[in-house]
């Protein structure tokens, strides 16, 4: 079953994986490198290979791109070592942490020297909603255009933020649920495919200089609270001296060179990488943890025993993160 899966998703990223890294183990001089392609994939390759050939050059390490569409198929390629490092959203991150032997160890910086996002609902800009209370007041009549499940910005903060702070189930609250990247979602909005969906400023600022008539078809109608800024995880059993050329590349990368800095803007309008860790799931954690407590809360079919030994368990799991 999961060599068939990892059949399917290398056909899916459209390039061949040789039999040298797809079938044995990586040598520490081989590393594979994991992107979310959110857009179309040259657009991704155009922005990511100036990076990934300085990294090459720089460190003296063989990197290779591995492009998926979606975290779980990076996730994956990461636990069975066909990644050894891979940019994820954090709740991506938290998956690759704790099943894929993962860990955080650089995170982006935004040109304005912010490390963080915000998640947004948005709607087209000719949509009678006005705020998040319309959504959800309007929410039987509406379609809605949700994030990747494994998406921090546009699924896991909108769900804790937006839904169940309003006690909101948005899988039976809306007429229609439909799961989409960021870009197709805001595609969706612009041309009035579904309501209105969740994004993020990041990919919104994207949006607007690869196609920008569709940006101005889109108002915000909701921002959440700042959420970290995009991790980047290696496997943690890569041999330490590996791990320091990778480490001191990212966090000197941009600093002083003016060709580095610009290819870090175009990348994603970043100034840089800052050092980070696993630490920095823990809001991330904290956001799981409630959307699961409310989920038990609303379960019908437990017997008030079964719900209070399970509340119980997301508490003692709530404290120990406090």
């Amino acid at each position: 079953m999961i060599k068939k899966a990892l059949a399917a998703l290398t056909l899916t990223l459209g390039f061949a994986l040789t039999t040298s890294w797809a079938q044995t183990p990586q040598t520490a001089q081989t590393i594979n490198f994991g992107i979310i392609s959110t857009e179309a994939m040259q657009q991704i390759r155009d922005r990511w290979d100036p990076l990934l050939a300085d990294m090459e050059r720089q460190t003296g390490l063989q990197v290779r791109p591995f492009f998926a569409t979606d975290y779980a198929g990076v996730i994956e390629a990461m636990r069975f070592n066909h990644v050894q490092m891979a940019v994820f959203g954090n709740a991506a991150a938290m998956q690759a942490v704790d099943r894929a032997n993962g860990e955080i160890f650089v995170r982006f910086v935004n040109a304005d020297g912010t490390q963080g996002q915000t998640s947004h609902l948005i709607v087209h800009r000719d949509s009678p909603l006005q705020s998040l209370q319309d959504v959800i007041r309007n929410g039987s009549t509406l379609s809605f255009g949700n994030g990747d499940p494994h998406s921090t910005s546009g699924f896991l903060v909108p769900n804790f933020h937006a839904w169940a702070q309003n006690n909101v189930n948005p899988r039976t609250h809306f007429r229609s649920v439909r799961s989409a990247n960021h870009e197709a979602n805001a595609l969706a909005v612009a041309n009035r495919q579904v309501d209105f969906a969740t994004s993020n400023n990041v990919a919104l600022d994207r949006l607007q200089r690869n196609h920008p008539q569709a940006r101005q078809n889109i108002r915000v109608i909701w921002t959440s609270p700042p959420i970290p800024d995009n991790p980047l995880v290696w496997n943690r059993n890569l041999p330490e001296a590996t791990k320091t050329k990778i480490r001191n590349f990212f966090v000197s990368y941009g600093q002083t060179d003016a060709r580095e800095k610009q290819v870090l803007y175009r990348l994603a309008r970043l100034s840089g990488f800052a050092a980070s860790s696993n630490a920095q799931l823990v809001p991330i954690r904290q956001l799981a943890l409630f959307r699961t407590r409310t989920e038990i809360e609303d379960n019908a079919r437990l017997s008030v025993a079964e719900r209070s030994a399970q509340l119980a368990d997301i508490d003692r799991q709530l404290a120990a993160l406090r």
